[in-house]
């Protein structure tokens, strides 16, 4: 059986010191709420050396490819023979925050990929999608009110209640997801 960092330092009397977050929360909120169409892997890793923290694309790219973190998703950009961009959730660098505060607890990549469950960002792109579907049905219905010379109330109403259920779904998937990574977290401590 293979034992990991933090095993091999309590069973020599040693302990790992427990990480400290490089950004604060409130940093992370105006971070996200900056860039709602994402970022690019240059600015990840910027913002993550910004806050002296060593972080390659390559190792970002490790991750991705791990599926420790969401993939990019490809912005075409503005001219002609320009490209595309591939820009990932603002919220990619939380996860990837939270993914080295776990290596630095002493969790091997092995550990994390198998014993947390990383469908944060899953959930919060879930939560994105909706918002362009409400979005979208939204922009329908005020077209065909503008067309029919009056409002369409029930469909209006569905809407919302779509939206409730929604939210809904999205608050009980995280309450899980926080509850699996807490369960996941504290049988490793009691090993």
């Amino acid at each position: 059986m293979t034992t990991t960092k933090r095993e091999r330092l309590t069973q020599e009397g040693r302990h790992l010191a427990t990480p400290t977050a490089p950004f604060r929360e409130e940093e992370l909120e105006e971070l996200e709420k900056g860039h709602p169409e994402g970022l690019g892997v240059q600015e990840i890793v910027e913002a993550f050396t910004a806050k002296g923290e060593r972080l390659t694309e390559a190792t970002f790219r490790k991750y991705v490819q791990l599926g420790l973190l969401p993939r990019s998703r490809r912005v075409g950009r503005k001219g002609k023979n320009r490209g595309s961009l591939g820009l990932y959730p603002a919220t990619t660098v939380r996860q990837l925050a939270h993914l080295r505060h776990l290596m630095g607890l002493g969790f091997t990549i092995d550990e994390i990929q198998r014993e947390f469950l990383f469908v944060r960002g899953d959930i919060e792109a879930l939560g994105r999608q909706l918002e362009r579907v409400y979005a979208a049905i939204e922009q329908a219905l005020q077209g065909t009110s503008a067309r029919v010379g009056g409002g369409d109330e029930p469909l209006a109403h569905q809407l919302e209640a779509a939206r409730e259920v929604g939210e809904d779904l999205l608050r009980r998937l995280e309450q899980m997801e926080r509850h699996l990574t807490m369960s996941a977290r504290m049988s490793r401590a009691t090993l």
